[in-house]
């Protein structure tokens, strides 16, 4: 891998990874149109470390009173009731789909699922499915009208994230407004619900990332070290602003987007201008 292909995919998974439109799409796009071939599922799931530390700092009061209450839950019965209690609950039990899926479909995402035909369609179909969720969904329950069933709904749509071109963020916002939730609410979730898969993920794929014999190209540590780096920056600042922008402003620029994108892919396809492996 070059230093200029390392830099600029860091770049794109720190721009892509909170907003609904799949970061791992987009590396997987941008590696093919600007460099002809893939960096590789491990390239991605170790760039996503970066921005999950930037969740991490973000939401650090929260993470840390979520986990201190959980911890003292399980032994007092008098906090058990509390949202922050079951929120650490929802979160663990929300986890558990994509972690299993994952595990059972670990071939089949670093290889056919990475497929531009595939990636490309799910970026429009699921596209639409966003735009029907954000005019059909209420938006009326906020987070302290969050339930179980909520929590595992929208693990199952994060699951479905591991097809790049869903959107793990998209996944789970769409699912929330299927439940009428807010999209503050939806979006807030979203980022606690990633922390235990994508941290996981980056941290079993870490010995991939620099296997020769694998699938994609081949980073040094140097170059993979800046590319979380810059990941872990851009994110930062990229969780402020949509936490701002979803307040205030629908989906919808988000759906037309995917589609454009989706739809150049396809076009580059067809034209043989890129391969679709």
């Amino acid at each position: 891998m070059s230093w200029v292909e390392a830099i600029v995919l860091g770049i794109v998974q720190g721009l892509t990874e909170f907003l609904p439109v799949s970061s791992s799409a987009h590396l997987r796009i941008t590696s093919a149109i600007f460099f002809g071939e893939d960096a590789g599922a491990s390239f991605t799931a170790v760039t996503q470390l970066g921005t999950e530390a930037a969740v991490l700092i973000y939401f650090a009061k929260d993470i840390f009173r979520l986990a201190k209450t959980w911890i003292v839950g399980l032994w007092d019965r008098s906090v058990r009731s509390s949202l922050d209690y079951r929120m650490a609950w929802y979160v663990i039990l929300g986890s558990i789909p994509i972690g299993l899926f994952g595990f059972l479909f670990k071939d089949q995402i670093r290889s056919a699922a990475r497929n531009l035909w595939l990636v490309s369609t799910t970026l429009i179909v699921f596209a639409l499915v966003l735009a029907f969720a954000e005019y059909w969904g209420r938006k009326v329950r906020t987070i302290e009208q969050f339930t179980l069933k909520d929590g595992v709904v929208m693990g199952f749509a994060q699951a479905m994230a591991l097809i790049p071109g869903v959107s793990r963020s998209g996944g789970v916002v769409t699912a929330g407004l299927f439940l009428n939730l807010t999209r503050e609410t939806a979006t807030r979730y979203s980022f606690l619900l990633a922390i235990p898969a994508v941290v996981m993920s980056g941290v079993f794929s870490i010995p991939d990332v620099f296997d020769s014999s694998g699938e994609g190209l081949t980073p040094s540590g140097a170059q993979m070290v800046v590319a979380t780096l810059i990941a872990f920056v851009l994110g930062y600042v990229s969780i402020a602003w949509l936490l701002r922008y979803v307040a205030h402003h629908t989906l919808y620029a988000f759906v037309l987007y995917r589609v454009a994108l989706g739809s150049l892919v396809l076009c580059l396809l067809v034209s043989g201008t890129i391969t679709a492996t």
